[in-house]
């Protein structure tokens, strides 16, 4: 045996008896501490995404005009930014709207910077006189989304939305004191105005026209500030003019003189101050567990809902209890009596929730771990496992709040996850020492050293395989990387740090509390053991006479391997991105045909929400008619924020909390989909339920691209490929982006005439925008308003829909006499136009549905309508559809599909952790190679990694649980953890033919020694994953930890030492 100490116990030594050794721990201990304090805490983590809108008017031009001359030259100017991933575009009659979306983990506020700089300096693009608008930019990223909503009712009749408007802007500025919030806005709340509704027939009779009154408003609300006066030796400033500040001055103006008599605006107009014209409605409605919320009230109520977003880096849990506390306050002094405020949305809370209960997971499985330890080696030994894990959790804690990590599920699933693989350290570390003390030939002492220098060597090799395996998951791009990258590095600097834990700190702890003498052990459980395992072991290595039982085996496991992987084809294991997470809240989203009245959609979503308000589980939902309501994450993805018009609206719905019901969110969603689709397809309506994704959100699940030369042939394929979507088996939510023909009305105006008759087509225009949309031709100027208050001249809503009336209305030609807008207009009816999409420079035409199907899994809902595409010819093309699931269309003058959705999010994910586990192999081969000089060695310490197959998909199919990304980090995991085992093996056999023990006898020692560490560590590893089995996203992780972990240790106990003898008993013997 070697005398000389290798590293890990040279350092060992060195701390065994130094008094830094328990100030390092402490240190440690404090800086976890510290770290569990100030770390912010959020429900997910942050995922660095940037995008923006660029809104482009071009007042009167087709949306083949804006698309040519607006969207294309925008895009390409966009194009050539850095870090871009994606540019979309939509195309309007009279606006282009863009979306620049930039790549995961670019600099948010370069991104900004290259976008203004790209727009904004090539603005020349077009000539200043063509009419084209100014950009505006409008940046949007994950702290967009509000963390708390508060939403305002009253049951008082006598009070409205425009009423509760008013208090929530009046709170507004005293929630912005908080300090950490960031946005802050009302949706719902109408504005404020000052109507002047004009009556054409009594201005007719004055002989005014709009230009007369407009001129008279904007003429006489003016004040201006000259130079001073100078008077005895005194400089005065001088104010000259006056400013309207009630809308009795707007009424009382002096617009006009009919027979030399003053004409006021109060004879020709209706002036009140009020609200707006209503453009969207918002009520709250109560379900059957209102109760829950302090509601104890049934019905629907006006209402209006506050949205409260944080700034990026602070603490949600502290902000969102301060601002509900800031509420509170404000009852009675801002808020007054008779005006209810239910918090709708609270992220803090859900997130402190989830950290609460995840620390006490850890806890709990901290201490079954060490539960297991005091079982297997004794009460000591549990004690120095114990403290050994407590000061690496703290310690790791500390990195990841160093590292940037917020505490939130993840971050906290990835220590729970790495409980049972950063104590494997410290195991093997004791159980060594455990096992050199019964031998009982030398002092504690003496015994330390040599044991951790014994197990040191593979112990440090066997965590830098774990760290291999893992840190490549790191690199994971698209939104699925940042989002899981807290396993991989939270549990790589964990292992790491227990390594340093396991060599310093637990030997220290070892020398102070183990006993200073052991009872000596020879044989007892051990060596029945043994007699077990070498009469299992040595059939298979009688040198050529074990060949064919050898051989037998290896056929046995492909076998095995082979049934496994079967278990896929047949979907006993299901494969999907993420599954569904248990939530509180879901989204009903609502598409009427366009060109559908405000009033008839508020129509169906009050019976979308009367059905709702019969659901068991529901407590409250908000219905939003004309707005989209405060976003999530996944509507900023979904871009729902821009969901504006008379034709749509969303209804949020709140559950009962998680603990108080028996149904999961999901089987809540699933419920109620069927009934109200029913209530939607009465009306026309596209009702999709939405729910929250457990990840990174995409436009939909499914999402089928369809490009080509035509446009209207792009839609034509569309509108057949939604069909076959139709008639798909468990397909539901199935939409498009082609918009119905809503009725338009061309004015068009005789020019020679109109010339005649002294009228220019500026003032029909200008007539007919005052009349229909209301022209804002000044501003009231009144202390009492939070936001600009316009003066609009506009026709009465009853006038609005009448014809007639707008056809009797009067310009002033230029010889002064008033001109009826008959005499020099002429109607068209048509339709509007459809609008064009492009994503990335390319016409594109968007087909969408999500699936709730028995597999639960969109990508078989893609694979069955890919099948039927490929085999039917498309009437518009006259032969299948090309389809296309990884890159965009080479031929952009040909039709062809590209799936999107989830599929691309779940190849992309699945790529590069595919890529991730394969650089982790070579670098644990590397690894390897480089510690037993052996290119042949490595092959057979990782020669166990397939067989976690055989435990980890049957694990799925036992369990009911789907094959996910978090799965996958299962296996790649699997693949660190399993080589650890197998070095502990080749090390110990190599350790003991180099004392002298023949090669067969060394293979059935290493087995018997190290089973006792191998098992002990499988075991801590798999109750670590028992914590987190119960957790719908990490179930997959916990499934493939436990059986994965069940199966390949035991084999591997097999397999290596049959395998290393089979291939190297020629070399040692």
């Amino acid at each position: 045996m070697k005398d000389e100490l290798g590293i890990s116990g040279r350092i060992t030594r060195t701390f065994l008896t130094s008094e830094i050794t328990p100030l390092l721990a402490l240190v440690a201990f404090l800086l976890g501490a510290f770290a569990v304090f100030v770390t912010p805490r959020e429900e997910e983590p942050q995922i660095n995404v940037t995008f923006a809108n660029i809104f482009i008017a071009y007042p009167g031009a087709s949306a083949r005009e804006v698309e040519e001359l607006v969207s294309t030259p925008a895009e390409q100017k966009i194009s050539e930014l850095e870090g871009l991933k994606h540019v979309y575009s939509v195309s309007r009659p009279g606006m282009s709207v863009l979306t620049v979306q930039f790549e995961v983990g670019v600099d948010r506020t370069q991104a900004i910077v290259r976008l203004y700089n790209a727009i904004y300096s090539n603005q020349d693009w077009f000539p200043p006189n063509m009419g084209v608008g100014q950009p505006i930019i409008k940046p949007k990223g994950i702290d967009d989304v509000p963390i708390v909503t508060l939403t305002l009712w009253t049951e008082d009749e006598a009070r409205g939305a425009y009423e509760l408007g008013q208090v929530a802007h009046s709170i507004e500025a005293e929630l912005k004191r908080v300090k950490g919030t960031r946005n802050i806005y009302t949706v719902g709340a109408p504005e404020q105005v000052v109507h002047v509704q004009f009556d054409p027939v009594a201005m007719a009779g004055y002989k005014l026209s709009i230009d007369d009154l407009r001129s008279a408003l904007q003429s006489n609300n003016i004040r201006q500030t000259t130079g001073p006066l100078v008077r005895n030796n005194e400089s005065i400033t001088m104010q000259v003019g006056q400013f309207f500040s009630t809308a009795k001055e707007v009424e009382n103006l002096v617009v006009g003189l009919h027979k030399n008599r003053p004409v006021f605006l109060r004879d020709i107009a209706r002036v009140s101050r009020g609200a707006d014209q209503p453009e969207q409605y918002a009520w709250l409605g109560t379900g059957p567990a209102a109760a829950q919320k302090g509601i104890h009230t049934q019905g629907e109520f006006p209402s209006v809902t506050l949205a409260i977003a944080k700034q990026p880096g602070t603490n949600a849990v502290n902000i969102a209890r301060q601002v509900i506390d800031r509420v509170e306050e404000l009852k009675g002094v801002f808020i007054p009596q008779g005006i209810n405020v239910t918090v709708t949305r609270n992220y803090g809370k859900t997130a402190n929730a989830k950290a609460q209960q995840l620390i006490g997971k850890l806890v709990f499985a901290t201490a079954f771990v060490v539960l297991l330890v005091f079982f297997a080696l004794g009460k000591r030994e549990s004690l120095i496992v114990g403290i050994a894990v407590v000061i690496t959790l703290s310690a790791t804690l500390f990195a990841s709040w160093a590292w940037g990590f917020t505490l939130n599920r993840v971050s906290l699933f990835a220590l729970i996850f790495s409980i049972g693989i950063l104590v494997d350290d410290a195991i093997v570390i004791v159980e060594n020492i455990h096992r050199h003390m019964q031998k009982g030939d030398k002092s504690l002492l003496e015994s330390i050293p040599a044991a951790v220098d014994e197990v040191g060597g593979p112990t440090i090799l066997a965590t830098f395989t774990v760290i291999a395996a893992l840190l490549p998951m790191a690199f994971v791009s698209g939104l699925m990387g940042p989002y899981m990258s807290p396993i991989p590095i939270n549990a790589s600097m964990g292992m790491f740090i227990s390594l340093l834990i396991a060599i310093i700190v637990t030997p220290w702890m070892a020398n102070k509390i183990l006993p200073r003498h052991h009872v000596t052990v020879t044989e007892g459980h051990d060596g029945k053991f043994y007699h077990w395992f070498e009469g299992f072991i040595t059939p298979f290595l009688n040198g050529r006479n074990g060949a064919l039982k050898r051989r037998m085996l290896a056929l046995v496991i492909l076998a095995l391997i082979v049934l496994s992987v079967g278990l896929v084809a047949v979907k006993l294991v299901v494969l999907k991105m993420l599954p569904f997470d248990n939530k509180s809240e879901f989204q009903v989203v609502v598409d009427m045909p366009e060109g559908t009245p405000l009033e008839q959609s508020a129509r169906v979503l009050s019976e979308l929400g009367r059905y709702l308000s019969t659901v068991p589980e529901v407590t409250d939902y908000q219905v939003y008619v004309g707005d989209a309501s405060p976003i999530n994450f996944n509507g900023l993805i979904r871009q729902y924020y821009l969901r504006k018009g008379g034709h749509v609206g969303d209804i949020q719905v709140n559950l009962a909390d998680k603990s108080a019901r028996h149904r999961k969110s999901h089987e809540i969603a699933f419920s109620v989909r069927h009934r109200l689709e029913e209530i939607g397809k009465k009306f026309n309506a596209i009702v999709k339920v939405v729910e929250i994704p457990p990840g990174p959100p995409v436009m939909a699940p499914l999402v089928a691209e369809i490009y080509g030369l035509d446009y209207q042939g792009q839609i034509s394929i569309a509108r057949e490929i939604g069909e076959v979507f139709r008639q798909t088996t468990g397909v539901v939510d199935v939409d498009d982006s082609i918009e119905n023909n809503a009725q338009k009305i061309i004015i068009k105006i005789d020019q020679q005439r109109a010339a005649m008759l002294g009228v220019s087509r500026q003032q029909v225009v200008s007539l007919v925008n005052a009349a229909l949309t209301g022209d804002d031709v000044s501003y009231l100027h009144s202390e009492d308003t939070k936001f600009p208050l316009p003066v609009r001249l506009e026709l009465s809503e009853a006038n609005k829909s009448n014809l007639d009336t707008l056809l009797s209305m009067k310009v002033r030609g230029q010889n002064g006499n008033l001109v009826a807008l008959s005499s020099v207009i002429s109607l068209e009816k048509t339709v509007i136009e459809n609008a064009i999409y492009h994503k990335d420079l390319q016409p594109v035409v968007f087909v969408t549905g999500d699936f709730a199907g028995g597999v639960d899994s969109p990508l078989y809902g893609m694979f069955d309508i890919m099948g039927t595409l490929s085999g039917k010819p498309l009437s518009t093309i006259n032969k299948p559809i090309s389809q296309l699931l990884v890159t965009q269309p080479d031929n952009p003058y040909e039709y062809s599909l590209k799936w999107d959705g989830e599929w691309q999010i779940t190849y992309e994910t699945f790529r590069d952790m595919g890529i991730a586990y394969g650089v982790g192999l070579i670098l644990i081969y590397l690894l390897v190679v480089a510690q037993f000089k052996s290119y042949l060695v490595p092959l057979i310490i990782m020669a166990p990694i397939p067989l976690t197959v055989i435990g980890v998909l049957p694990g799925h199919a036992l369990w009911g649980t789907q094959f996910t990304a978090t799965s996958m980090i299962g296996m790649i995991a699997l693949a660190g953890i399993i080589v650890r085992n197998s070095i502990l093996l080749v090390d110990f056999i190599n350790q003991q033919v180099e004392d002298g023990v023949a090669f067969e006898e060394a293979i059935i020692r290493s087995g018997v020694v190290r089973a006792k560490p191998i098992i002990l560590t499988g075991l801590a590893a798999m109750l670590g994953a028992f914590f987190i089995l119960d957790d719908p996203i990490f179930s997959g992780l916990a499934v493939s930890l436990i059986f994965g972990i069940l199966i390949s240790t035991v084999l591997t106990l097999i397999v290596i030492p049959i395998l290393y003898y089979a291939l190297m008993y020629k070399r040692f013997t």
